[in-house]
């Protein structure tokens, strides 16, 4: 069940919290709700609207400078399983980064709505750094030769590390019509020669004899495909 108005979310966010022990009210000084603990005195503040976007989330982090606990409320329809609004894990894990808690609405026909908090203003993110991946990505900037792909671009194959790798043997296969691994190791510089051409990811080349390679019809398709990237070692 959807929403028509952000204002629907009001009663069971105020419910919510309601119980955990705030005094609530709505539409105090352009905060859409305001809270306050009846014993610590903790105040906290709501902002809502129907989908998570931007404007929540500026909302949001403009609403820290007050110094209260500022939770972000949207509503949780589940028809909407594509809609970038439900990803809430990442969502939720942006929250925490900023400080913000998240908070989702859920509605049905036939029952009250439910309230669930993903997170609180002071939990600290769960998703860890991962220097492993920092290496790979380092390792693979340095791998490449050049700048080859247009960044943005979705539709057209990239020109990875592992691909400028495989372009440089099958332009040497090219040149010298046939050769070994170790051939084409000394003739490129490329010490994965070996394992690129026996694994043929892309099918670029073909077996004659043992441990002789040649380049296959895909293979010379690949640097006509290619060229502009080969140009620009030469």
């Amino acid at each position: 069940m959807a929403v028509h108005k952000e204002e629907q979310l009001y009663e069971p966010i105020k419910a919510f919290f309601t119980a955990k022990g705030y005094e609530i009210k709505g539409e105090v000084n352009h905060c859409d709700l305001v809270g306050v603990h009846v014993e610590t005195n903790e105040v906290i503040i709501v902002e809502m609207k129907k989908t998570f976007n931007l404007a929540l989330l500026l909302q949001g982090v403009e609403r820290l400078r007050l110094g209260a606990s500022v939770y972000l409320a949207v509503e949780r329809n589940r028809k909407k399983s594509g809609a970038i609004n439900q990803r809430f894990g990442d969502l939720a894990e942006l929250c925490r980064r900023l400080g913000v808690g998240l908070l989702t609405v859920t509605f049905y026909v036939t029952k009250a709505p439910v309230v669930e908090l993903l997170c609180s203003p002071d939990e600290a993110p769960q998703r860890s750094n991962r220097p492993s991946k920092g290496k790979r990505l380092l390792y693979e900037f340095k791998e490449r030769s050049g700048d080859y792909n247009v960044g943005g671009s979705h539709a057209r194959k990239l020109v990875t590390a592992y691909r400028e790798r495989a372009l440089r043997i099958a332009n040497a296969l090219q040149q010298l019509e046939q050769a070994s691994p170790s051939q084409l190791v000394k003739h490129t510089g490329v010490r994965q020669a070996g394992n690129i051409i026996r694994d043929n990811h892309y099918q670029w080349f073909v077996k004659l004899n043992r441990g002789v390679y040649a380049l296959s019809e895909e293979g010379h398709q690949a640097l006509k495909e290619y060229e502009a990237v080969i140009a620009g070692w030469t």
